[in-house]
């Protein structure tokens, strides 16, 4: 039966019946029916039939499909933002770490500098050694490599065998090692892994003991702890440098690798004042003078006068810097300028200066001098009690009395005397380049009581450094001025650029005038019926001064006992000064005079330095003295 055509009427039913929505009978085809809606054009559903989706379900599957691609999108955005961060932003930052990691530093010393004397002797300098060192990293076997480098390194197998086996890249296994010796590792067959080298050099002082007082020494660290070697430690030590290279995973520099090394500036050479050949013969004097069994130590020291350098500075018993681990640690210093003592007599030079300039006397003014003088509670005397003496101003100084000193200071005054006293440098410290140096013992004249305000004038109640009585006597062989001491002459850096310390600034004390008539008097101390005829220079005029001080005695905190210091400081030629020479000499069991055991060791010193710098005898005669008036 041929379908039927739109519009027809269904069988059975007539045209105008009306349509019955939603009826079981199978509908037709009509122009009019809207798609897709229920009715008489919608397909009857057979029981147990499946629904076929619709176009509702579709939009929900295409918008799923949506969403997956955005967040595709979005992750595949996200991994490309951080290859951009990582390979254009952070990729400099680990690169650098990465480089960081592979690279090894190692420090490298600067070449310690020179100490020269004068005429540019070495006192003290550095030769070169090597630092072995080693990376337990690299070493499979710690103990056959201990047993391997014990003998030659003279360190402990177990001590190598601990550093051997730590979780370092890096650790010292000896230092200062000789070149010889490290070749012979070096040579070890076969090769040692992980063993390597660097500079390290040695401190040698050729000299020994002589001007080890002043140079001083370094230490097991390559630090300077005494004498020119500390006080210059910045100078010598020069600057580190640093070994930093590139290595690879197994430790070893990569030939073409980074290598961001800065070099060490080696130390600069330090040139002393001090002439090695005088203080070779001040320190043997010296130890002679400590070996006559009376004498338990002893200081020396020579200043030019025209410009008070120190030529030379010695003590007994003295040290060799090269040993002085081994050395008792009491004698590791410079006691030139560090200890101080009571100088007795030889202070009485700045009692006559002060006299003399003040206008109070002239080395002919005559007084009439006890043997004793009321001093407060206490009695001064001269060394032995007279009748009263008619002497000069010369015959006081030359007999060394007491007694006509201290009347001569009292008509100075204690003010006037204590300001004197300090502009020849007593109770300060003349600013020598040496560590240690002391300003000695000066108190203010305000605090004398009658019997300090005696004893001060003639050396006792204060006390001195070698260096500072030799510095008074500098500026009276010197017309009246004063030159701070000086050690250091010129440090040369390691480029030969030559730096001088500026020059101390010269003071006067006294005039002229009043320093010749000083010098005069100090000639009679060692001419006819003075206290050291022993201090004479065959061939050449003397001025000086003897020096005898109690000293204290320390089992019972007095003087009582405690023996003596013992000094001579003066100068030659008189008549046109050249050098000063300063003993002291300390004798806790002896009652010996400045005259008889300081004055010789003055006398030897002075006699060689004169002859060493070859300086004409002197031209004129020595005066003749008046000591007791008429």
């Amino acid at each position: 039966m041929p379908p039927a055509r739109a519009g027809a009427p269904a069988p059975g039913r007539g045209a105008n019946a009306p349509s019955a929505r939603g009826s079981s009978t199978t509908p037709g085809r009509g122009a009019s029916a809207a798609p897709g809606r229920g009715g008489a054009f919608a397909p009857r559903r057979e029981p147990g039939s499946r629904r076929v989706e619709g176009r509702l379900g579709t939009a929900g599957r295409s918008r799923s499909h949506r969403w997956g691609a955005v967040l595709l999108v979005l992750l595949l955005g996200a991994i490309a933002v951080r290859l951009v961060v990582l390979q254009g932003i952070d990729g400099s930052a680990y690169a650098a770490q990465a480089t960081d990691e592979r690279m090894r530093s190692y420090p490298v010393d600067a070449v310690r500098g020179k100490i020269l004397d004068s005429a540019g002797n070495v006192l003290a300098y550095s030769v070169d050694a090597e630092r072995v060192v080693a990376n337990p990293r690299q070493i499979s076997d710690p103990q056959a490599t201990a047993q391997a480098l014990t003998g030659l390194l003279g360190v402990p197998v177990e001590t190598l065998v601990e550093k051997l086996s730590r979780d370092s890249g890096y650790v010292v296994l000896a230092r200062r090692v000789a070149l010889d010796v490290t070749d012979q590792i070096r040579a070890l067959d076969p090769a040692l892994a992980g063993i390597s080298y660097a500079d390290d050099p040695v401190r040698l002082y050729p000299a020994g003991a002589v001007g080890g007082q002043v140079v001083g020494f370094v230490g097991s660290e390559g630090t300077g702890l005494a004498g020119i070697e500390s006080e210059y430690q910045d100078v010598l030590a020069g600057t580190p440098g640093e070994e930093r290279v590139e290595v690879g995973a197994n430790g070893n520099v990569i030939p073409s690798g980074i290598d961001d090394s800065t070099p060490a500036v080696d130390g600069g050479t330090v040139t002393l004042t001090l002439d090695e050949d005088v203080q070779y013969i001040v320190q043997q004097r010296l130890d002679q003078a400590c070996a006559d069994g009376d004498t338990t130590s002893g200081s020396a020291v020579v200043l030019d006068v025209q410009t008070g350098e120190v030529v030379a500075m010695a003590s007994c018993p003295g040290y060799d810097p090269g040993s002085y681990n081994t050395t008792d640690p009491d004698l590791l210093g410079n006691p030139v300028v560090s200890d101080v003592f009571e100088p007795g007599s030889v202070m009485k030079a700045v009692t006559m200066a002060a006299a003399v300039e003040e206008g109070i006397a002239t080395p002919d003014t005559v007084l009439s001098v006890n043997g004793h003088i009321q001093a407060g509670d206490k009695v001064v005397t001269d060394a032995h009690d007279h009748a009263p003496v008619d002497w000069t101003v010369t015959g006081i100084l030359a007999k060394s009395s007491n007694v006509g000193t201290i009347m001569l200071a009292r008509e100075v005054g204690d003010a006037k005397l204590e300001a004197y006293m300090r502009a020849f440098g007593l109770g300060s410290r003349t600013g020598v380049e040496l560590p240690g140096e002391s300003a000695g013992i000066l108190e203010p004249s305000a605090d004398w009581t009658a019997s300090r305000a005696a004893n001060v004038p003639i050396g006792q109640g204060v006390s001195v450094t070698a260096l500072q009585m030799a510095s008074v006597y500098q500026a009276i062989a010197n017309g009246g001025v004063r030159i701070p001491p000086r050690v250091v002459e010129s440090v040369t850096a390691a480029d030969g650029t030559v730096t001088r310390p500026p020059a101390p600034e010269p003071t006067r004390v006294v005039s002229e005038t009043s320093a010749r008539a000083v010098a005069y008097m100090l000639e009679a101390v060692v001419g006819k019926g003075g206290t050291a005829p022993l201090g004479e220079v065959p061939g050449y005029r003397v001025a000086g001064k003897t020096g005898t001080a109690q000293r204290a005695n320390p089992d019972c905190s007095c003087y009582s006992g405690g023996g003596y210091f013992t000094t001579f400081v003066g100068f030659a030629p008189a008549d046109a000064p050249r050098y000063v020479v300063a003993v002291d000499l300390e004798r806790p069991n002896s009652d010996a005079e400045g005259g008889q055991v300081a004055a010789p060791v003055f006398a030897d010193v002075m006699r060689q330095v004169l002859t060493l710098d070859r300086v004409a005898p002197t031209g004129t005669a020595r005066p003749d003295f008046t000591l007791v008036a008429p």
